[in-house]
This record gives structure tokens, sequence and C-alpha cells, in this order.
């Protein structure tokens, strides 16, 4: 038991929170207020606390010069590496409510009961800045709830207030459908809060040494490992290695030597003191660990390569001006198209790092990022925070859906101010009314009443519109919808497993129905969605 907060402690939670998301990944993911293939809240979280996980790995003896202590320096590494790996708003929040017990407790002498419920406090608030329209009933509700219970405890014993942080967080998420109508209906408290609820009863566990009693896990996902084409270099290695790098010039001259005769595709770009450290080679221990050598490396990633899956659109020429666009794309098709625009294209779920390294690479010192989906805009505005300590000035155009970033794309003039080039992106963006088509992966309750798996599901803007038995009938029923309400031209997107001559026959229907409506169609190889439609 723990009559304050250390530095061993600090990474020994953050080891036994991620082992515990780990475990109910699958649980979380599943808790979707839509019954829609893609629920993905587990995933995010267990990705963005092993971002900082793989942070505190670092030598925590070596403290920073600005006087922390070491459980101070212990939580700022493992707030920075969730910040660089956060994915999705869950992620984003996450990453705010560390920092912003990081912040509270960086200087702190001893981290008893009362400091550690002024920095839950203070966590969130941070999370609550984090989001542009708090919403009640979700992740901020629940640690919020987990700040004033450790306040009313009122004392300095850690464990007590460990106890009641965890205690009222589960309470509160209990209580998370009450207050959301959308949870109500699916029969499902609020992902992210399950996902705190389960750090803090890590943190209980760490200080009390006593496990909360935890529902029993989900099985574990089946998750192919990752792979990925080979852009570059010789066959004869097997992994590429890449990782950011905090070090100084000279040792990073001797780092590119080393690594140099471990492998080849050696690329070291960067300035400030953090670089980006990429290199193909067969022995992983020894990149990462010239790494440690030279410097502190955080956000490793190790991917082993196959011939299985299409190589990405390479990196675009910047602008003259200095402009550049960065899209996040779900689908080899959709990337091609964003790519024929001239843009960044970034892959699905990218982690603040992902798109902040996208920003950098550009060699632009003005950007507009284009999420293309809610819970990649917190990661957006996170790496374009990011950027602009970095000089580079960054504009987030908060596209929902790739359709809205093809109509932005096409208004995009670099001969306007920069200013006002996003401004008439955004306008062109919100111009665009989006839809999507799936299948339901389980019995809800949706705002068009009642679904069973299987029955084909049409949203329009984020909301069940219409509910049908056959997946053409209900595409074509939802284009009628949205051009009811008047419209130019309409942009189908056919997803990966579509029915072939799907899209033909929704603008064969299109071009019946409504004849001065134009119609463009594309592959756009997007999963879980055989059809994405915009409306101009």
């Amino acid at each position: 038991m723990l009559e304050t907060l250390d530095a061993a402690a600090v990474r020994r939670w953050c080891a036994s929170g991620l082992a515990a998301l780990q475990q109910h990944q699958g649980e979380i993911d599943d808790l979707n207020v839509y019954p829609v293939p893609d629920g993905d809240t587990g995933t995010n979280l267990v990705l963005t606390l092993t971002s900082a996980q793989q942070a505190l790995a670092m030598d925590l003896e070596t403290l920073p010069e600005d006087g922390h202590t070491p459980h101070g320096h212990a939580l700022r590494l493992m707030a920075r590496g969730a910040l660089l790996g956060a994915r999705g708003n869950s992620g984003v929040i996450l990453s705010q409510i560390l920092r912003g017990f990081a912040d509270a407790l960086a200087a702190a002498p001893a981290v008893r009961g009362r400091q550690l419920a002024a920095a839950l406090a203070d966590a969130a608030t941070a999370a609550y800045a984090a989001v542009a329209h708090p919403v009640e009933g979700t992740l901020l509700t629940v640690v919020a709830a987990a700040a004033r219970a450790a306040e009313q405890a009122d004392t300095d014993d850690l464990r007590a207030v460990t106890r009641a942080a965890a205690g009222g967080a589960a309470r509160a998420l209990a209580r998370t459908p009450e207050q959301l109508p959308a949870l109500a209906r699916a029969g499902v408290v609020d992902a992210g809060g399950r996902g705190l609820c389960l750090l803090l009863d890590a943190l209980v566990e760490v200080v009390t040494g006593e496990s909360p009693a935890r529902p029993a896990p989900a099985p574990p996902a089946v998750r192919p490992p990752a792979t990925a084409v080979r852009e570059t270099g010789s066959p004869a290695y097997a992994y590429e290695v890449q990782y950011l790098l905090d070090a100084t010039d000279e040792a990073v001259a001797r780092l590119r030597g080393e690594l140099d005769g471990l492998g080849d595709s050696l690329v070291i770009v960067g300035d400030g003191g953090t670089w980006n450290v990429h290199v193909h080679v067969n022995d992983v221990g020894a990149a990462v660990e010239a790494g440690v050598v030279a410097g502190r490396p955080h956000r490793i990633t190790v991917t082993r390569f196959a011939d299985q899956v299409a190589p990405a659109a390479p990196l675009p020429t910047p602008l003259p001006d200095g402009r550049a666009a960065v899209v996040v794309a779900t689908g080899a098709g959709i990337a091609e198209l964003f790519a024929a625009e001239g843009a960044t294209v970034v892959p699905a779920n990218p982690s603040t790092g992902e798109l902040l390294d996208a920003i950098r690479a550009t060699g632009a010192a003005r950007v507009v990022v284009l999420p293309n989906d809610p819970n990649t805009q917190s990661v957006a505005s996170a790496a374009a925070r990011e950027a602009h300590r970095l000089g580079v000035k960054v504009s987030v155009v908060p596209t929902r859906s790739p359709v809205q970033a093809l109509a932005a794309l096409a208004v995009r003039d670099p001969k306007r101010r920069f200013e006002d080039d996003v401004i008439a992106m955004a306008e062109a963006a919100g111009a665009c009314r989006y839809a999507e088509v799936c299948h339901a992966s389980r019995e809800a309750l949706t705002v068009a009443g009642p679904c069973r798996p299987g029955d084909v599901l049409a949203l329009v803007e984020g909301e069940v519109h219409l509910i049908g038995a056959d997946l053409l009938d209900t595409c074509t029923a939802m284009v009628d919808r949205m051009l009811g309400g008047g419209g130019e031209l309409v942009t189908l997107l056919c997803g990966a497993d579509a029915p072939a001559g799907l899209a033909d026959r929704v603008r064969e229907h299109v071009e019946r129905s409504w004849p001065f409506v134009e119609v463009q169609a594309y592959e756009g190889g997007q999963p879980h969605y055989p059809l994405l439609v915009g409306v101009e």
C-alpha cells in the first residue's frame, strides 16, 4: 500500500491501465451508440495509452532542468506520449486528462490524498476545455464525478481518495444513459467513460494492492499482424522501425552512422531537437536501443513487411506559395481522389503524432487539414496546436465525410489569402450534405425505429433516417430523401464490400427521377459502408 504516488507507481499505473484497456478493448468497442460496425473507442484508448507507456519506457532517472520531481517527470512523459499517440475523441480527451493531472502534480513534493483530488479537478477542467461543445453523459461527466468524489473524501489518505474517485466514476458511468438518450436507446453506457473507470480501477490497484471487482472480460478480438508494402529498400530487411527522437545534432549524427550499418532506407528529419527516425532493419531491438543511446525515443512503431496492402500515395510537392492540404482517408480509391487533388493523404484513424508528421512533411508554412470524421476532428485540432508551436499555421476544416472534403478541395484557390481560402473551403464543405449506408451489426433502438443485425441502415448527417431490408432500395430512398431538400450534384463513393453495379444502379435511378441533377460516382474502397453519398 502506498502513502504517496511516486514515479515507480506512475509507471505501474500506466502498465496496469493499459493491460485493463487491452483486456476490455472489444467490450468498449461494442459500446457504440449506433449499431454500425465501426465502433473503435476501445481501440483508440488502447493506442493512446500504448503511446504513453512507450514514452514512460525512457530513463526516469534523468530529470529535465525545470525542477520537476521524479513523479512529476513521469507524469509529464505519460501525458506527452498520450498526446502524440491520441486517436479519436476519446484518446484526445484522455490525453488532456493526463496533461491536467501532470501539470497539477509536476512540482508537488509529495502526492497524497488532497493533492490527488486537486489534480483530478485540474484534469476534469482540462478535459472540458478540450471539447468545443461539452456534452454530459460522456467521458467528461465521468472524470468530473471522479474529481468531485475525491474532493468530498477530504483526506490526505491516498488510498481513501483513489477509492472514492473510482467509485464516483463508476456511479457516474452507470447514470450516463439517463443523460444521453442515444445511450439509453442503444442500451449501453458511455464507452470513453468505461475506459476511464478501468484506468481509475488500475490506480486503486496500484495504490492499495487490491483489485476492484470488474466484469468478466469480453473475448479478445482476433487482429491480423500489421503489414505494409515495402516502398523502398532491399527485401533483405523484414521490419520498418520509426520513432520520434529528442536528441542533439551531434547525437543524431552518430545515430545516422549506427543505423546505416543496421539496415537501409534510413531517413532522419527534424529540427528544434525533435527528429523523426525511419529505417528498415532485421534487428528491431538494436535500432530502438540506438535511439535510446542517442536521446529519448518515443512514439515507436514497428511494422512487418508483406506485399498485401496497396502502397500509399506519394507526398505531393508543396504548393509554390507554401500551402498544402492534409486529408484523412479510408479506402484506396478515396485516397487516390485526394492525392489527385494535390493533397497529402493520411490513413484513417491517425494519432496526433501521425497527423503532425504529415503536416511537417509537406514543408509548407500554411496547411489546411480535413479530418473527414467527427472522431478525428479533435485529433486534428491537437495536431494543429502542436504544429503552431513549430511555426506552422494550420487550419482545420471540420469535414465529417470524404464527400465534404472533395467539395472543399474543389474550391481551393492558392491565389486567395490563406484565411479566405479556408473560409471558402469550409463553406463548400458545409454546403455538402452527407450520408452513408451500412448493415446493422447488432440489435438496437434508433431514432428511425428498432433494427436487427443485418438490417440496412441509412444515416444522414450522422443520424439513422431509414431502416430497410434491401441495400439498393434503401440507397435510392436515401438519395431521394436528400434531394427532396434540393441539390444539383450527387457524389457516390462505392465501398470495398459493395455489390457490383450498386453505384451504376443508384446513378440510373437519379437520372430517371431527378433529370436535372448531375451524378459523379467513384470506387472509394472504404470498409463497413457500401455507399457514401454527398449532395451539393
